[in-house]
């Protein structure tokens, strides 16, 4: 499980006439004037096949002898990441996998800007992902010629990394456990010739991690907590931090979870996920900036050395926690790293976890909330969201609930009563930090519950597109 380097959709041999198949994007801005150039013949089979802003977006227009002339598809003014993927699937529903084997796509992009070409091609790349590890058979995926026009580097190194995060997610968790979500951390900082240093089991008490190692200790000797760490880049550059919550499994510990909830619990190592994707994106695009990536790799499990509710853990940072409920075990090991976060002194602190049921409660799956420390941040980022097919929401670090999580047995407690848990719990995590660095914090689903085109059903990436546009924009 430690190959994270993928194929993507794509060919740079040029096909032979007689194997292209030739799409042409149209903005749906000047779809009135394009028609109006056509022959009556396409303007006929456009109305009849409802072909038009609102309606189907792709038309596939067949030569007199019944074969392929060519494609139009219908695309947003200013080109989205799934538009491409919404037209292709209606082109995949009309020709046989046969006919998609047997050709290549080629994008025409004359009329198409340079980012509207890299959406195009990013979008195409998500129509392509295929969680695959476990079928015998599955089907080729429709190729596509790149564009000269094409920033090959840039696409790669996102499809790279979406393709990265969905299936760190999709794994079961049979096969991906605290050392294989290692050697996942491993695999990509080798391609970057990043430094990977790891504490793990005992480890993590001696060199005082102790609630990481808590919350682990239960999983069984096959599976022992550990905290991983990589480091790139130059040491004049910003410092940047990511932390992600890699929960492995988590069955609730011995405040079990229901069942309908546990099904999808190999998807709680999400936030490390997208740390680990994001950290590969701003390495394979040389972002200027000195990088640590922080995952608390855990599983939460029962068994004689689990938690209890009720016990006092004693924090990296001093502070004492008493565990209210073992099923909020994201933030505790989130706790001890983001204050080790901060012991380096960066510039931001970005933390990626599937923290909350509220969140989803608040916003639904799609919209992840996010909390910031710096009010000009949080609207760039939320503005930056908007325009970017990948949608976060800004949510107020309220100071008055403090008070909500604040404990006469300890100084804290891991989890306040419901509803508020969203805002709760970022408050806790926030006890965590120290004055010093900026910090951003993501309660994502990353999942996809019944799939739409480029959007397979399973893992997927939660303001990760939105979080690279934004440290682009301040450190590019």
């Amino acid at each position: 499980m430690s190959n994270f380097k993928f194929t993507l959709p794509f060919t740079t041999t040029k096909p032979t006439a007689a194997k292209a198949v030739a799409i042409t994007p149209i903005k749906k801005k000047d779809f009135d004037g394009w028609l109006k150039k056509q022959d009556k013949a396409l303007q006929t089979l456009a109305e009849n096949s409802g072909f038009k802003p609102g309606g189907k977006s792709a038309l596939i227009v067949r030569n007199d002898k019944g074969g392929m002339s060519s494609i139009y598809i219908l695309v947003g003014d200013t080109l989205g990441i799934y538009d491409v993927p919404g037209a292709l699937c209606e082109i995949k529903g009309q020709l046989s996998q046969e006919f998609i084997d047997k050709h290549v796509f080629t994008l025409s992009t004359s009329k198409l800007s340079k980012n509207d070409i890299e959406n195009a091609l990013i979008g195409w790349a998500m129509a392509g992902y295929q969680f695959d590890r476990y079928k015998a058979s599955t089907s080729k995926p429709a190729i596509l010629h790149w564009p000269d026009k094409a920033g090959k580097k840039r696409v790669e190194a996102f499809a790279q990394s979406l393709y990265l995060v969905r299936e760190l997610i999709n794994i079961p968790a049979m096969d991906f456990g605290p050392a294989e979500l290692e050697a996942a951390a491993r695999d990509v900082a080798k391609t970057f010739t990043a430094k990977v240093s790891v504490i793990a089991d005992e480890k993590l008490l001696e060199k005082n991690f102790p609630v990481i190692h808590a919350v682990g200790d239960a999983a069984g000797k096959t599976r022992r907590p550990r905290l991983i760490k990589i480091s790139w880049g130059n040491a004049k550059h910003p410092k940047l931090t990511l932390v992600g919550k890699g929960v492995c499994y988590d069955t609730g510990g011995l405040n079990l979870k229901p069942g309908q909830y546990m099904r999808n619990m190999k998807k709680d190592m999400g936030g490390a996920a997208h740390a680990l994707s994001l950290g590969r994106l701003i390495m394979a695009l040389k972002l200027p900036v000195n990088l640590n990536i922080l995952i608390p790799a855990v599983e939460n499990a029962v068994g004689g050395d689990a938690f209890r509710p009720g016990d006092i853990l004693k924090s990296r940072k001093g502070l004492f926690i008493e565990n209210t409920n073992t099923d909020a075990e994201g933030r505790l090991v989130l706790a001890d790293s983001l204050t080790y976060a901060c012991e380096r002194k960066p510039e931001l602190v970005i933390d990626f976890a599937t923290l909350t049921g509220s969140a989803r409660a608040a916003l639904g799956e799609d919209v992840a909330p996010f909390f910031s420390t710096d009010e000009k941040t949080a609207k760039t980022l939320q503005d930056i969201a908007a325009n970017n097919d990948d949608p976060l929401w800004n949510m107020p670090l309220h100071q008055d609930y403090v008070r909500l999580i604040k404990n006469s047995a300890s100084d804290l407690i891991n989890s306040a009563a419901p509803p508020g848990d969203l805002i709760y719990s970022a408050l806790f995590l926030q006890q965590f930090m120290s004055a010093q660095p900026e910090w951003l914090h993501l309660d994502i689903f990353a999942w996809e519950s019944n799939g739409r085109p480029g959007r397979a059903k399973g893992g997927k990436d939660t303001g990760l597109r939105s979080l690279f546009a934004l440290l682009e924009s301040r450190y590019g």
